[in-house]
């Protein structure tokens, strides 16, 4: 998936910043700042952006800055591009709408994200893991039906000036993820 999102953004990306939202590790944020980019990359755990800050090449052509937050923190600026891979897999189709629409209006150029697409195996699992009890679980990935998600994004007031390009899914073992390009009409 990385290698998906990282081939719909520009090759150089000197002199322009990125939004790497809910960063994880920063593996797409360090490709990013290879390429030269100014990468904001920023995640609610502080154990992964530790990780992030160390495993980190220090020779790169482009910086990053890491961040434990919020990717909404308005204090964070504009950006050229918004990248939220696995980001939104958990919010359901009515939440991803205002988080696109507000990750869209920090980007200038185009928000890269991925949501888990509604599949027969995945809707059947998602069913199935309802009848046990949560407990100390990760928070359930919540799938979403490409073409609702697509009409409601072009429905958003706050998505008129983009429009819906590239889509891809990828399939690896057990991870099914959707990744969903919009970029300024």
């Amino acid at each position: 998936m990385r290698a998906t999102l990282l081939s719909w953004l520009p090759h150089d990306m000197a002199g322009r910043r990125l939004l790497d939202a809910g960063c994880g590790t920063g593996a797409l944020a360090v490709e990013a700042a290879r390429r030269g980019a100014q990468v904001v990359a920023v995640d609610l755990s502080p154990m992964l952006i530790a990780l992030a800050r160390e495993r980190a090449p220090r020779d790169l052509p482009g910086a990053i800055d890491f961040r434990v937050g919020d990717m909404f923190d308005a204090a964070l600026g504009q950006f050229d591009h918004v990248v939220a891979m696995d980001s939104l897999i958990h919010y359901r189709l009515h939440d991803v709408v205002p988080v696109a629409s507000a990750l869209a209006a920090r980007a200038r150029g185009s928000l890269l994200f991925t949501f888990a697409p509604r599949t027969p195996a995945l809707a059947a699992m998602h069913a199935l893991g309802r009848l046990f009890p949560h407990g100390h679980r990760a928070p359930a990935i919540e799938p979403v039906v490409e073409g609702a998600l697509r009409a409601a994004l072009a429905a958003d007031a706050g998505m008129q000036a983009w429009r819906t390009a590239r889509t891809e899914r990828v399939v690896c073992g057990f991870y099914t993820s959707q990744a969903l390009e919009v970029a300024r009409a």
